[in-house]
This record gives C-alpha cells, structure tokens and sequence, in this order.
C-alpha cells in the first residue's frame, strides 16, 4: 500500500467568481479531517496556509489536544490530532514527504477521470507517495489542478436539481471511505 496523506489546502483556491484567493481556517475542518483520516488510517495530514498567523492558530488547536488540558479531557482526540502537520505552502508537504509525490486533487466541477475504485486499485500498488489534496472556498486553484497526476471524479448527488456543495470535511470523509474503507 503507498503511503497517502491529505492536505487541506487554504491557498492557492478560489472564491464563487473563480479569483485567486486565500481563506481562513476553520476549527471544524481541523477536527474533523484529523478524526477521518485517524479513522481511516491516513497518517499525515497537511493544513496548507500562507499566513503565518493562520498557522500559528492551527498550531495553538493542536498542541491544546495533543499536549494541552483538550489530551487529558478527551484521549481519543490527541490520537487524531497528532498526525496534523501545519505548513505554508504545497511544496512544504512535497519536501516534507521526501520530494517524490503524485499529488491528486478533487473538485466538485467535472474534469475528474480517475474513479474512486480506480484510486483504490492505485494505491495497492507500489509507486510513490499520494498527497489527496483538497481545496478551501470554492475549490483548488487552476494552478493547483494543473499540478496534479490525478483527478478524482467528483462526488455527484442524487438530487435532480444538480445540487453539490459538500462541505470540505464532508468531502474529505466520503473520499476517505470510497479509498479506504470496508468494501
């Protein structure tokens, strides 16, 4: 199996018009993705924000669970918090996870040609590490995208109406479960 880790990714994304932007953390999907990839043995995962004071907060949640009053109170949450990594940027968790990456990326717009089933295969087999990289706002920059070996397809709904906006914990635990989980 190849190693895998997930990165949350603030910046580069963009906002509903498709500019460039840069967004701010938010507590939830620091828990929430540090709960699903606990869950579904995913050792790293990335919080990817270029300003420092943004990082410095994610940092202060971390070390309030993992070495804080929050890992005494609630063991179970510092077992998932410890595999959070906080960085600046995309290639911080390239070199972090020794420089040779397939980064694969998602989105909810179409251009995905690699099937979760596909993705699963993949990851059996021998090759370098995977970065899932997963985008803030209104999803991963074209320069992002660009980048990566693979593109997930999206998570499609069964509404008639076309409605899909997931939030990004929500997307991250479905594809956690499409790639990891009990068949």
């Amino acid at each position: 199996m190849r190693r895998v880790a997930v990165a949350l990714v603030h910046h580069p994304v963009v906002d509903r018009q498709g500019a460039v932007v840069t967004t701010a953390v938010t507590n939830l999907d620091v828990h929430d993705i540090a709960r699903s990839a606990h869950t579904f043995g995913v050792p790293d995962f990335f919080v990817v924000h270029p300003v420092g004071a943004q990082r410095e907060l994610v940092n202060r949640i971390r070390e309030h669970w993992v070495d804080g009053s929050g890992a005494k109170r609630i063991p179970d949450r510092k077992l998932a918090m410890e595999c959070l990594r906080i960085v600046e940027t995309l290639d911080d968790v390239v070199r972090a996870l020794g420089g040779e990456v397939e980064l694969w990326v998602t989105s909810a717009m179409e251009g995905g040609t690699l099937t979760f089933a596909e993705g699963r295969a993949e990851l059996e087999r021998d090759g370098p590490p995977v970065v899932l990289c997963f985008g803030t706002g209104w999803g991963l920059a074209p320069s992002v995208l660009d980048r990566a070996a693979r593109r997930l397809v999206p998570i499609r709904s069964p509404r008639a109406d076309g409605y899909n906006h997931l939030s990004v914990r929500a997307a991250v635990a479905i594809a956690f479960d499409r790639l990891f989980g009990v068949p």
